[in-house]
């Protein structure tokens, strides 16, 4: 039976977020031959772009802002679907599948996918003061580079990956870079001690100043535009320009009176389903993993593109369990991290390849004698090799 003659198929799916897991929710539809309608609702004016290169090539110059274009406009016209841009969703009316924008547009469809993504945390203190930037949009990235062109001394506030990542840009644009925050080591959160102790020794080697372990007071300032970081130690930062790179937090505030569970992200069931007709997807997501056995969200690039193709084959009737090995991957400086699977701060940890002084290595995490994850460090083939003894042990814990 066709898609088309399936009773389940919708006649129109409306997709509210325009980036990569917004367009790739479309072109997975359109792959499993959905030919019904597709709005693509979205608050940026801009048309789908990648994030990953905005805190590496884009920053650096390295890229101009349109090569990061998830697709050219042929592929997007080819997509037939309409992309309404530079409208956000204030409200959603879950009984009857109809979103509200800040323009006063209403958009009704048989099935709705929320794909809203996150939006960065700030500090107290930041609004309104010139020179502290964020790193979430196109439009982030373009105006941090100008000030970066312009700067000699940059603070970061965050050691996780994109404070460590736009440390290292910064660090190759010639600024002085200081890194700091409330953990030891760039990255200690999401690779525990032993990788983070190496990438530390990298940024070090390489002209970073860390300043870890300690938090963050507030900014000292003149006439309105930032001199600096204060420290919880008392200690001063002095900066001409500051990132805030503290981690996000799911772009739910349009949905709070949508009737939706909102609990770090739109809680789903393990098909990514918040309600009848109604899913969501990429980072906003949390959903049951079944294979976990607990609400998950993941925050990486490759999970959107799989997460897109499960909510795509739910909305078209083929609803199976979404049981994904996380991947997520980090440059800096000349260092390539690729991670499958997951890395719990108690994981016993061994280099199973390569050599740790070398920075070339694998290594491998281990809890409750199960391989979670595993980590290469320049050694790409090989990590993606190890990746079968994760699959293999979450298999096992079902």
């Amino acid at each position: 039976m066709s898609i088309e003659d399936d009773v389940r198929a919708p006649a129109h799916v409306l997709v509210v977020g325009a980036s990569a897991s917004g367009l790739t929710t479309a072109e997975a539809l359109r792959r499993k031959g959905y030919e019904g309608r597709i709005t693509v609702l979205g608050d940026e004016p801009h048309a789908p772009y990648d994030r990953p290169p905005l805190s590496k090539q884009v920053l650096s110059g390295a890229w101009e802002p349109d090569r990061a274009a998830l697709r050219t406009q042929d592929l997007l016209d080819g997509l037939d679907a309409e992309f309404v841009l530079g409208d956000p969703a204030v409200s959603l009316d879950t009984a009857n599948r109809t979103v509200r924008t800040g323009s006063g547009r209403e958009l009704t469809a048989d099935a709705v996918v929320i794909a809203t993504g996150v939006r960065p945390r700030t500090l107290p203190g930041q609004a309104g003061l010139s020179g502290v930037h964020v790193l979430r949009t196109l439009d982030d990235s373009l105006a941090l580079r100008e000030e970066l062109l312009g700067a000699a001394r940059l603070v970061v506030v965050g050691e996780g990956v994109l404070g460590s990542e736009i440390a290292a840009t910064a660090r190759t644009l010639g600024l002085d870079v200081t890194l700091t925050g409330p953990l030891a080591a760039p990255m200690a959160l999401q690779v525990g001690p032993l990788v983070s102790g190496a990438l530390g020794e990298l940024h070090t080697e390489r002209g970073v100043r860390l300043r870890l372990g300690t938090g963050v007071e507030g900014f000292t300032s003149a006439a309105g535009r930032v001199t600096g970081v204060r420290l919880s130690t008392g200690e001063e930062l002095p900066a001409d320009v500051v990132v805030v790179a503290i981690g996000a937090v799911p772009a739910t505030d349009w949905l709070v009176d949508s009737g939706l569970e909102l609990d770090n992200g739109v809680v789903c069931d393990s098909r990514c389903r918040a309600e009848e007709g109604v899913y969501a997807v990429g980072d906003v997501a949390r959903w049951h993993h079944e294979h976990l056995g607990r609400l998950i969200r993941l925050e990486n690039r490759t999970n959107v593109t799989e997460q897109a193709a499960a909510v795509a084959a739910g909305i078209l009737g083929d609803e199976r369990p979404y049981t994904p090995v996380p991947y997520f991957w980090t440059d800096q400086f000349d260092a390539k991290l690729q991670v499958h699977g997951f890395l719990p701060a108690d994981a016993e940890v061994d280099v199973v390849e390569g050599e740790l002084a070398a920075r070339r290595f694998v290594v491998r995490y281990r809890s409750e004698g199960l391989v979670t994850g595993v980590l290469g460090w320049n050694m790409p083939k090989q990590t993606r090799l190890r990746r079968q003894e994760v699959v293999d042990a979450l298999a096992v814990a079902l």
